[in-house]
């Protein structure tokens, strides 16, 4: 067979399949046997195999995976990947509601979609053909899982009909119960560890290193938001059903609501059908329909003020409390767990829940052997809500809190106002070191990429690190003798750990885990205290008079670096390299044209996307502030703008301008 021959056969062999598959799929209506379907994906993967030449990433071969190994890469999220803010009550959606009318001065249509409980995604496009696949992560970067996710069946590797260039398209993978029950059925008898629940089966399956291994799951994919500069539609529910006539698969209970009492409804009805549903579902997501309007409400820094996850009220259970152990977290806060009687929750068997803490033991009257009520907090997390005292022992005892830490014997300590007990051995409890290390190692302060909690464990039970400057004088040979540990993912670790000397200094901070320093604690010190040298001479005074840094914040700043060990730890991360002073850059075109200017932001533009004009206002010594008050020192109008900010403006006389002003403002 000639060359031309043999592509022309592969490629209409791929657009038979790729229909078989939108048929099966999508239509649920297949036109040809299983076992014709084998035969014709037969034919393909011999000619590939046998004509490398003409191999193609989209390919529906690409479907069954391969058994080659691959790390994961990080990659940045165009459009932040934030969460939602939960609601778990009628009244609470109601008031999103009004608060939506309130921000957008209008009556917009609503969206309903069931909340599916797997692991986020987000997919992009170009040209109708899947180019990467890319996990939530930490909403700002994740992990491309782009060969996993090419072998579920319901991603369509290429579109079809009238699709936009490039956009990008989010949704959930799942594991149906069916696929859940079959594969934990199969890990009980080769005497694997079973998974909790299909969110975490999921979750894990789409992290495997081995494709092939994640096609036999059979992960299933739904699709619930597309973002991009150019999209044909400005209904998020009409672009959803767009989405469905390009190959997409999207969840055929989603409703269009006109007001608070539509919304309702399908809650109620939903609450009562979803344990029907193939799938695990723990609440629905309302987001207003009109794009416009959800760029008008905007963001908050967590998540968008257009959408709001209401939850479904928790299924209780009752079982017998046998037992209840103490953990000591990274932190050194001691939280009880209970050890139950093996009980069905949600779909999942539950044998532990959460107490805690002390104030709750206490609370709810526990003694060992009552029969608890068992929920699971948002249907995630399980914990004891109650106490059946009717069927309670006589001869049973009540449960005491610890006084001493289970790990090192040290008493534990609780300060005032604060609802855990702590043990404050932070630097010799075996949990609290290993803690500290793992944090510091962590994406958002180190991120060295390879070690991970199991590795950090084994290096501190062979005596190998006690604290994190320990990690920097490690040598290849020590890495290699741990268990599971290769030569590769020896030079992983230790390149991670040299890429930390371009971490910048605010991370350092963070890194460092004192308490009560989060990240943005970090970033204000790093700001204000340029160096560590000054952080550890600051007195209270100095730390108080820094943005947002109270005197509880302080007194852990002053006594972490009144401890010698702690000054110890710095002078060798000194002799690390790692960056200990703040460095102060100027960003390539950085004017203070715009110095002490407030600017809110208002429709569609042609020069700038929204996202490019309010880094352009930073760029230029500029603020954007989301509302328009007194204080406001321009508008910038684009196409469509909200009528509510636009009569507001009006009203208080803040100047409305182009965007073509606005130019003019910083030339």
């Amino acid at each position: 067979m000639l060359p031309e021959e043999v592509k022309k056969r592969i490629t209409k062999l791929r657009h038979e399949i790729e229909q078989h598959n939108y048929n099966y799929y999508k239509l649920n209506r297949p036109t040809i046997s299983d076992f014709e379907f084998d035969a014709i994906m037969g034919d393909l993967i011999a000619l590939e195999n046998k004509f490398p030449q003409f191999s193609d990433p989209n390919s529906p071969t690409q479907r069954v995976g391969s058994d080659i190994s691959r790390e994961f890469q990080q990659v940045l999220h165009q459009y932040p990947m934030l969460s939602l803010s939960n609601s778990y009550s009628e009244a609470e959606v109601v008031e999103f509601v009004q608060r939506v009318e309130k921000f957008s001065g209008e009556t917009p249509d609503y969206v309903c979609e069931l909340k599916l409980d797997g692991t986020s995604i987000s997919l992009i496009y170009r040209e109708g053909e899947l180019q990467r696949a890319v996990t939530r992560g930490d909403g700002e970067k994740g992990d491309d899982v782009t060969a996993n996710v090419r072998t579920i069946r319901s991603v369509p590797l290429k579109l079809q009909g009238d699709y936009p260039a490039s956009f990008e398209i989010r949704g959930e993978i799942v594991m149906p119960f069916s696929v859940f029950d079959e594969l934990n059925r199969e890990r009980s008898e080769q005497g694997e560890q079973l998974f909790a629940n299909p969110r975490n089966a999921a979750s894990g399956t789409l992290k495997m290193q081995n494709s092939s291994v994640v096609a036999s799951r059979k992960l299933d994919a739904y699709f619930y938001y597309i973002l991009g500069e150019n999209l044909p539609e400005d209904g998020h529910y009409e672009l959803l059903q767009m989405a469905a006539e390009w190959g997409f698969q999207i969840s055929p209970h989603a409703r269009k609501c006109k007001d608070a009492e539509a919304i309702l409804n399908y809650l109620t009805t939903w609450d009562q059908k979803r344990e029907g549903l193939p799938f695990a579902t723990d609440g629905v997501v309302i987001k207003v329909n009109s794009k416009r309007v959800q760029e008008e409400i905007g963001f908050t820094a967590k998540s968008p003020r257009w959408a709001i996850a209401y939850k479904f009220k928790a299924e209780r259970v009752a079982t017998k409390l046998l037992s209840v152990d103490f953990q000591v977290g990274r932190t050194g806060a001691v939280t009880p767990v209970a050890n139950l009687e093996p009980v069905q929750l949600g779909g999942t068997v539950v044998k532990r829940a959460s107490l805690h803490n002390a104030d709750v033991i206490e609370g709810l009257g526990l003694y060992l052997n009552d029969i608890v009520y068992v929920e699971k907090g948002g249907e995630i997390i399980p914990k004891i809500v109650g106490v059946d005292t009717s069927q309670r022992d006589v001869a049973s005892t009540p449960v005491q809190f610890i006084r001493n830490c289970p790990e090192c014997n040290t008493i534990l300590v609780r300060e005032e106002g604060e609802a855990a007990w702590y043990c404050p051995n932070e630097d010799e409890c075996p949990p609290l070191i290993k803690g500290k290390i793992e944090h510091f190692i962590s994406r958002k302060a180190m991120n060295v990429d390879g070690l991970g909690s199991e590795t950090i464990d084994l290096l501190y039970q062979q005596g190998l690190v006690r604290n994190v400057a320990d990690l920097y004088e490690l040598k290849k040979e020590q890495l290699i003798s741990l268990d599971r540990m290769g030569d590769k993912s020896a030079d992983r670790i230790l390149e991670g750990l040299r890429n930390t000397r371009e971490i910048p200094f605010e991370r350092v901070i963070f890194a460092l885990g004192i308490r009560y320093v989060g990240e943005t604690v970090a970033k204000k010190l790093a700001k204000a205290i340029k160096s560590i040298d000054l952080l550890m001479q600051a007195d209270l005074a100095t730390l108080t008079s820094v943005d947002e840094i109270g005197v509880k914040i302080a007194e852990s700043i002053v006594d972490w670096f009144s401890k010698e060990q702690h000054l110890e730890l710095i002078e060798r991360l000194r002799g690390a390299d790692l960056k200990l002073v703040t460095e102060i850059r100027q960003a390539e075109g950085a004017t203070e044209k715009l110095k002490g200017l407030s600017f809110v932001i208002s429709g569609i533009f042609q020069k700038f996307s929204r996202d490019e004009l309010k880094a352009d206002i930073e760029l230029h010594g500029g603020k954007n502030v989301s509302g328009i008050s007194a204080k406001t020192s321009y508008l910038i109008a684009g196409e469509n703008i909200g009528p509510s900010k636009l009569e507001k403006a009006t009203s208080l006389k803040i100047p409305i301008i182009s965007e073509e002003n606005y130019v003019q403002l910083t030339n």
